[in-house]
């Protein structure tokens, strides 16, 4: 595997190609929150917080579109991580796998200390919502490394 750090060209390739691998992730991700008990909640509370309303009365195209937004721009995030992480710790799986970990404890903490406290909803739902949002952020990154992974190697020819 490579990070392809020294390739000029291939660097805004591969950032541009993590908005792709963003969306696709984000796909497989849906289908995995469909499944949760509260699987579905985090982008409710996320456009809750953003209407200022309860999260079960919060708008449902409003939470699909930052939901989805959020999930096009964190594959380009895991990119720069990747990149920096790499410019540090050279190319290698320990890279992917240590930048993977570090954009899984941004993307859960992020929503669980920042996001998730704010609507005021009961201990026993947001410790379900944290777990499902966890469960969905790790298939996120299960989906998009590999594919990160594909593009540096082949950008890495440039």
């Amino acid at each position: 595997m490579t990070t392809i750090s020294s390739v000029s060209l291939g660097v805004p390739l591969l950032i541009a190609f993590g908005v792709v691998a963003g969306i696709v992730a984000t796909r497989v991700m849906d289908v995995v929150m469909a499944r949760l008990p509260e699987g579905e909640t985090p982008p409710l509370v996320a456009s809750g917080v953003l209407t200022e309303r309860d999260p079960d009365a919060a708008p449902k195209r409003l939470a699909a579109v930052v939901h989805h937004v959020a999930g096009w721009l964190t594959g380009p995030l895991y990119v720069t991580l990747l990149l920096l992480a790499g410019s540090v710790l050279g190319d290698g799986v320990v890279t992917y796998l240590l930048t993977a970990a570090v954009t899984l404890g941004l993307m859960v903490g992020f929503f669980a200390l920042v996001v998730l406290p704010r609507p005021g909803l009961a201990r026993q739902r947001v410790r379900t919502i944290t777990r499902d949002w966890a469960v969905s952020a790790a298939v996120y990154l299960l989906v998009l490394v590999p594919l990160v992974a594909g593009a540096a190697s082949v950008l890495g020819g440039l």
